[in-house]
């Protein structure tokens, strides 16, 4: 059953990642755009991959408690656990804050400029890069 979980796991952490990728090229795209209709259909764009990949945050989590209940001992005494779950926490609040964005854009009222969402964009892969590690080689 363990194993089951975990494929579900990933499955949905792959889903979830593939969508908030994508979400902040969708905003640097925006930015850059001088047309009122391509802006138009960019944000109709990032409402429905927003709306699309929310699902798959909550499905990550559910599987990810799960994999902890069936588990707890090899997941609660490690220390690489306790430090992926506050970069995991980090993504969740990294989800709202593309939302928060997003609905900005929509209402054309945000500030930020497409190289702040360049860099924006970089913040999840260096999460990415670490949570894997931690999931991988579990260092401590």
């Amino acid at each position: 059953m363990y194993f089951w979980v975990k494929a579900f796991h990933l499955i949905f952490v792959v889903s979830w990642f593939a969508g908030l990728f994508y979400l902040p090229r969708l905003f640097i795209n925006i930015t850059l755009s001088d047309e009122p209709a391509v802006k138009d259909q960019l944000n109709i764009m990032s409402r429905k991959l927003y709306r699309f990949v929310t699902p798959f945050m909550f499905l990550t989590i559910i599987f990810g408690v799960w994999m902890v209940w069936l588990n707890p001992q090899g997941y609660m005494a490690s220390g690489w656990f306790h430090v992926k779950m506050t970069l995991v926490l980090l993504v969740v609040i990294y989800h709202f804050i593309c939302g928060h964005y997003r609905k900005q854009l929509e209402q054309h009222t945000c500030q930020k400029s497409s190289l702040f969402f360049r860099i924006f964009n970089e913040v999840l892969v260096l999460l990415l890069f670490a949570i894997i590690i931690l999931a991988v080689v579990k260092p401590f």
